[in-house]
């Protein structure tokens, strides 16, 4: 039985959960603006600011980049951790 993970589809997956959160945190900063998370979008994603297009869509591609950055990490280390145990 094979433990290996796919690299694609774990970065596709992280990258898509990560800009769909993006979105609905937008969304919720501007339907609640006093329990805004905005500042915290300023730190994680470098040249955010609130809120324009550009902004946003910048936004948008940094946290699919993140996503893939995690991919990238996380499934040579669990397919390598994986392998071993099977030896």
């Amino acid at each position: 039985m094979s433990t290996r993970v796919s690299l694609a589809a774990v970065g596709h997956a992280t990258s898509l959960f990560l800009a769909i959160t993006f979105v609905l945190c937008v969304a919720w900063d501007l339907a609640f603006p006093d329990m805004a998370m905005y500042q915290s979008w300023r730190a994680l994603l470098p040249g955010f600011q609130w809120l324009s297009w550009k902004s946003f869509v910048m936004g948008l591609i940094e946290a699919y980049a993140y996503g893939w950055y995690f991919a990238l990490i996380w499934v040579p280390i669990h397919n390598r951790v994986a392998a071993r145990g099977q030896e």
